[in-house]
């Protein structure tokens, strides 16, 4: 009796892809449980949905928002804030932290005063922020790079830091230049440190534009959330903090995304 068997090869495609839906599913139990716990607990009256509105209510109020274009309207604003803050507070943060991991006089005299100022929360700079830009958009984007900048500096300084010993004396054999050595060296040795310190502190942007918008916003992903507590929407507030946490994800993504791509170049660079 002829017994038809099916190549092994044709097999392998079917178990990737079982292991990718158990992949999916893996990542998704959880928070998919909690909300159905959620769910389940308010329809049983057990959660007050004064202090702990339904995900369904809340869902619904997300929809409505979006439906009327306010969510739109909050997204952008907080977007481009962070945008931003974000991008002054990473080239200032690379910049002096290549600068303090090369040289070291700079960074003996930036040390100090670095060391002293990270610790400050940046809720704390509220005040001056707004003394020193009113309460435009500047004192806004003045908290957020304040929040990004410490952790994107810290990971540059210890990337540069840490460079691979080996490399270096191979860079002293072979007489490289400084410009060449930091080109194709330094910066792509470091480069997986430096983008997961920028991966931290778009993190640390995406909440301190809760803080920056306390100062006289009218509109942002803060405001929301802020209004919803004064007007003791808890649902509002949930809504507003959901979207925060969608943002930062999509965001940390994209970076996650360029990581791939400028890792893959640094591997053609390191081969001298």
């Amino acid at each position: 009796m002829n017994v038809h068997r099916v190549p092994a090869n044709h097999l392998l495609p079917l178990a990737q892809r079982f292991a990718g839906l158990r992949r999916y599913i893996g990542k998704f139990a959880l928070p998919v449980a909690i909300l159905a716990i959620w769910q389940l607990g308010s329809v049983l009256k057990l959660i007050s949905p004064t202090l702990l509105p339904s995900p369904w209510y809340v869902a619904e109020t997300l929809w409505y928002l979006a439906s009327t274009g306010d969510l739109w309207r909050h997204v952008r604003a907080s977007g481009l804030r962070v945008i931003e803050g974000y991008t002054l507070a990473a080239v200032l943060a690379v910049s002096l932290g290549i600068g303090m991991g090369l040289f070291a006089p700079l960074n003996r005299l930036a040390d100090l005063l670095i060391q002293i100022l990270k610790p400050v929360p940046p809720i704390a700079w509220i005040p001056l922020s707004i003394l020193w830009f009113g309460i435009d958009e500047g004192a806004k984007v003045f908290i957020i790079v304040i929040g990004a900048f410490f952790p994107i500096l810290t990971s540059t300084v210890d990337a540069v830091r840490q460079t691979d010993s080996r490399y270096v004396e191979l860079a002293r054999v072979l007489e490289l230049p400084r410009g060449l050595f930091i080109r194709r060296i330094m910066i792509p040795g470091a480069l997986p440190q430096i983008i997961s310190g920028l991966r931290l502190g778009l993190a640390m942007a995406w909440m301190c534009v809760v803080a920056a918008e306390l100062i006289a916003a009218s509109s942002g992903i803060g405001f929301l959330i802020m209004d919803g507590r004064a007007m003791s929407q808890a649902d509002l507030v949930l809504a507003g903090m959901l979207v925060l946490g969608v943002l930062g994800k999509l965001t940390d993504d994209l970076l996650r995304a360029a990581e791939k791509r400028m890792v893959r170049w640094r591997s053609h660079f390191t081969g001298l």
